[in-house]
């Protein structure tokens, strides 16, 4: 039976509709635009995926730009993280372009404004435009530089090219309608002084062009067929288009801006400043940190690139914004890494165990299965002695029958290994357990085929042996914010929500293969959850980071409160 063919998204529909209506399917070229003035969030994903999905799917090129018209808050490093972020996400774009390449055409076409009537220096400072640009519901008042004569424009906007103005003396405007509906349309500014080095043009200009006078000309001057945008550019579109009006030859693909939904994250933000706020205020560790929602700080927690995609994908593309539960996410991330993650022994609350009947000094390396997932994976081996460290909440002295770990009197199965029972345990001074005695069956072990192997008891353990275990620092990460929603409380600032225990550090014993293992090497804690070999890890001391448990017990423990 085949599969049934997979609905369009609305974007696609757009896309086919041009097609039918004569659009060349050769031109079609796509574009993922980032500003580089901050590291990419889950949010810049579901864009990636867009636009760089299409390109596979109409098998187009998309250009990777930079939209690098703010020198002030722009920086390599953002470039650098941004490429790292689209390959490891698993996409290859077709040409690698940036705003700052086309300031002289920018520059060019807005001299052609100026002579054309079409724009004006403006001499007013900031308060002044923003009183006479009127309301929503008033309309703004012509500046009383906007009848300026062009050849006084032309020499003003060539003197601020030149640096001979300090900042915020003049501005570029383009000569609209100050009484449009739309305020983006009340002579929008298309340039303003900056004496900043810019990170690739240094100190070459002293005048910056504005996003919306680049976004649409750059799109224009790579032939981008379909230009998308978050829904908050939609009342953009409007001036996008009157740009492009300007500068357009009909023998030449003219873009075309369309909208969709942001999606944001529930227990996070998305948002570039906000997120700024938390690196330089130190709640986070930097724009990597693992419980940050950007793309390189859920890498470095553990989340495979195939768990993202999975995610964008399931999401889909939209018209309406909406709030996705993380738990979402986290559900593709358990759901791959299931599929691909070695599984491992580690315990991470010891208490000790001491097997009586088993040889003093004695060990044995048993055979483990490494992915019962994926046949391919192979086995290894792993060593037994009489000492070893389980969970202690896999232990109580007394429990009822619906407890089918270690009790006393009780049997288990340590996994991989023999069936224990536990005969007794010892108390310290204030009454905690710090060890527990127990004997095992030598003809029970695994795998061995005895009938003493085959024998049911209803708990299976993790465990390590004490004398073979690595010691690891392990980071146990839970949601950033309390709060489902933290920035959208009118009365309340965001950093109010911010989790005080979204961290727990803890000391954990591993089992020896781990010794090998490297940054970013992902494994399954067996019982435990799903683990990630962390940037900070040496030969001397493994971190691992903690990516998500093996169930959703956030989702549980809202229920209780």
């Amino acid at each position: 039976m085949s599969e049934a063919p997979k609905s369009l998204n609305f974007i696609e529909h757009i896309i086919e509709e041009d097609l039918n209506n004569g659009f060349s399917k050769d031109k079609l070229r796509f574009r993922f635009p980032p500003e580089p003035n901050g590291y990419l969030h889950i949010g810049h994903a579901s864009s990636i995926c867009l636009n760089f999905g299409l390109g596979l799917r109409y098998n187009a090129p998309v250009n990777l730009r930079f939209d690098d018209t703010n020198p002030v808050k722009e920086e390599q490093e953002f470039v650098d993280a941004i490429k790292r972020d689209v390959q490891w996400l698993g996409y290859h774009w077709d040409t690698e372009r940036y705003a700052s390449d086309y300031f002289q055409q920018l520059y060019d076409w807005a001299v052609l404004l100026i002579e054309k009537g079409k724009a004006y220096v403006d001499s007013q400072s900031s308060e002044e435009m923003a009183e006479q640009k009127g309301t929503p519901t008033e309309p703004g008042t012509p500046s009383p530089y906007r009848n300026r004569t062009v050849a006084v424009n032309m020499e003003l906007f060539e003197a601020m090219k030149k640096g001979n103005f300090k900042e915020g003396t003049h501005v570029l405007r383009a000569k609209i309608d100050m009484a449009s509906s739309n305020m983006l349309m009340r002579d929008p500014i298309m340039y303003r002084i900056l004496h900043k080095a810019h990170h690739r043009t240094n100190t070459d200009w002293c005048i910056y062009p504005m996003y919306d006078w680049t976004h649409g000309e750059s799109d224009y001057i790579e032939q981008v067929s379909h230009s998308l945008c978050t829904l908050e550019f939609l009342p953009h579109r409007e001036l996008y288009d009157w740009f492009l009006d300007q500068v357009y030859d009909s023998d030449k693909v003219r873009p075309k801006q369309r909208e969709f939904a942001r999606r944001n994250l529930s227990h996070t933000v998305v948002s570039k400043r906000k997120l700024l706020k938390l690196v330089e205020e130190n709640v986070v560790e930097g724009w990597d940190d693992p419980r940050m929602p950007t793309i390189s700080g859920l890498r470095r927690r553990g989340y495979t690139p195939e768990s993202i995609r999975n995610f964008a994908d399931t999401i889909g593309i939209a018209k309406r914004e909406n709030l996705i539960d993380v738990s979402l996410m986290e559900f593709h991330a358990r759901e791959h890494l299931n599929k691909i993650a070695p599984r491992v022994m580690g315990v991470l609350d010891p208490i000790k165990v001491v097997i009586t009947n088993y040889p003093e000094g004695g060990e044995e390396w048993l055979e483990a299965e490494n992915n019962p997932e994926d046949e391919n994976a192979g086995s290894r081996q792993v060593p037994f002695s009489r000492e070893i460290y389980i969970e202690k909440n896999d232990f109580r002295e007394e429990a009822n029958r619906k407890f089918f770990r270690l009790k006393l009197g009780g049997e288990v199965r340590l996994k991989n290994a023999y069936i224990i029972k536990a005969e007794s345990c010892t108390k310290d001074a204030e009454g905690n357990i710090t060890e527990i005695q127990c004997t095992y069956d030598p003809k029970s072990k695994s795998g061995s085929g005895s009938e003493e192997s085959l024998r049911k008891v209803k708990g299976t353990l993790h465990w390590v042996s004490i004398q073979h275990a690595l010691k690891a620092e392990v980071r146990v990460y839970d949601r950033l914010f309390l709060d489902e929603s933290p920035d959208t409380h009118k009365d309340k600032d965001f950093m109010e929500f911010v989790n005080p225990d979204s961290l727990n550090v803890i000391t954990g014993y591993l089992e020896p293969s781990l010794k090998s293992a490297k940054v970013e090497d992902r494994v399954q804690f067996q019982r435990l959850g799903y683990f990630c070999v962390d940037k900070d890890s040496t030969p001397e001391k493994l971190v691992f980071n903690r990516t998500v448990g093996l169930r959703d017990t956030w989702a549980k423990l809202q229920q209780n409160n």
